[in-house]
């Protein structure tokens, strides 16, 4: 046995430790002496190519028991339960202490920490808005919205106003203060009131003025109801169910919409009203329908419901308010004369053309009124007024008395079967 390499020559012994083997190749100097490459190939067997390899394994143990286990000293160890628990303890009491800390900075605005809702030192006493949102145009239209109180012998009526000049004028509905003694109640968006008293009333229009006396009043600015166009966003401002300084928002949903309203045995009313999707509810009538420019463009008046007669009638969607161009002029007849010019186009209208929705015949013209000076006859078929078609009486009614007398407009009408066309100034009536 040797360090694990047998060197034998074919045939023959093991050759003695230290000296060639006998036969070997003769070194260049003769006989059996090896040369010096040679003298180191018992150590090196790969220098013989008879020499044979061989991997020597040690024998195992012939006592029966298991081989020692082989263990690889650089190789982790399991880790015993001891370092567990310490290794556990560790983290959660570092988890704790980063929690407790980030929310004591959160919550105390520690250097270098965020703090939530940071705002100025001082802050205003009061967030502007924008004059031209919405929230702005209501900030400055409010001061000037009243809301209406009237005794009668029904009860109490309520409905809404606005102030229309410093001296204390203030435009509401006739059917709010309609059946009163001529006193109301005015109470300002502040909640303090003061009595007023009835100026005039018109109950075709639906217009009536009071007047309060106090000072420091702001009126409205009025707004030009003929330049809306449908879509213009509008607010309705008022006491709708009695609740004072109510504002909802809208759009404008449709122009000249012709409307006759009036309680039975009453007055009948006839608006060419703007209608809008705005809120509107009983409370909110004589309150003002206002552009996105803070100024007035109508009075609210009417809505439509789906209820049954008789009872309580709510918002849809459908309300209507009348021009403010009409209202103005109304007003400014109240103030000035007591009483409100009607205007006429000095026919009677009775039923419609030969066919629904083609028109309104004319039954009779007055001699010396605007419709004869015109050249309209009765039999006349009115089709449309400035372009407005004409399918009920009530349309003609409506859109005549929208405009001012002296007003003139375009009349397109049908004789027989031509169609013709006449240019109609307005008159005020005879009342």
């Amino acid at each position: 046995m040797t360090d694990g390499w047998d060197w034998r020559q074919p045939g023959g012994t093991p050759a003695p430790a230290g000296r060639p083997a006998s036969g070997s190749p003769p070194g260049p100097y003769g006989g059996d002496q090896a040369s010096p490459w040679w003298s180191d190939a018992l150590a090196d067997p790969w220098r013989d190519p008879y020499a044979p390899a061989a991997v020597v394994v040690p024998a195992l143990p012939t006592d029966g028991g298991e081989p020692e286990p082989v263990t690889d000293p650089d190789a982790p160890g399991r880790p015993k339960l001891r370092q567990v628990v310490l290794i556990s303890l560790l983290t959660a009491l570092l988890a704790g202490s980063l929690g407790s800390a980030l929310t004591y900075a959160f919550l105390h605005g520690g250097a270098g920490a965020s703090v939530l809702g940071g705002g100025p030192a001082e802050a205003p006493a009061l967030a502007q808005r924008k004059p031209e949102s919405l929230a702005g145009v209501a900030e400055r239209v409010l001061p000037s919205v009243v809301t209406v109180r009237v005794a009668s012998l029904g009860g109490i009526s309520e409905g809404s106003g606005f102030i229309v000049s410093a001296d204390g004028h203030v435009i509401t509905n006739d059917h709010v203060v309609a059946g009163g003694s001529g006193k109301a109640t005015v109470v300002f968006d502040d909640g303090s009131s003061t009595p007023a008293t009835v100026v005039g009333q018109d109950p075709e229009s639906d217009i009536a003025v009071i007047k309060v006396s106090r000072t420091g009043l702001k009126p409205v600015e009025f707004g030009d109801s003929d330049a809306l166009a449908v879509g213009d966003p509008v607010l309705a401002i008022g006491s709708p169910l009695s609740l004072a300084n109510t504002v909802t928002a809208g759009i404008v949903s449709a122009l000249d919409r012709t409307m006759q309203a009036g309680e039975p045995g009453g007055p009948v009313r006839y608006y060419a009203a703007i209608q809008t999707d705005a809120a509107v509810n009983h409370g909110n009538s004589g309150g003002p329908l206002v552009d996105g420019a803070g100024r007035v463009v109508g009075v609210n008046s009417t809505i439509k419901s789906l209820v049954a007669d008789g009872q309580e009638a709510g918002n849809i969607g459908l309300a209507f308010a009348i021009p403010i161009n009409q209202a103005k002029r109304v007003t400014q007849d109240i103030i000035g004369t007591g009483k409100a010019r009607r205007t006429v186009i000095g026919a009677q209208v009775g039923g419609t053309g030969a066919a629904a929705g083609t028109g309104v015949r004319l039954n009779a013209v007055e001699p010396s009124g605007p419709a004869a000076a015109a050249g309209l006859k009765a039999g006349d078929v009115i089709l449309r007024l400035n372009g407005r078609p004409m399918t009920e009486p009530a349309d003609l009614v409506a859109l005549v008395r929208k405009y001012a007398p002296g007003s003139v407009v375009t009349v397109e009408y049908r004789r027989g079967s031509a169609r013709q066309n006449a240019s109609v100034t307005l008159a005020a009536d005879a009342k």
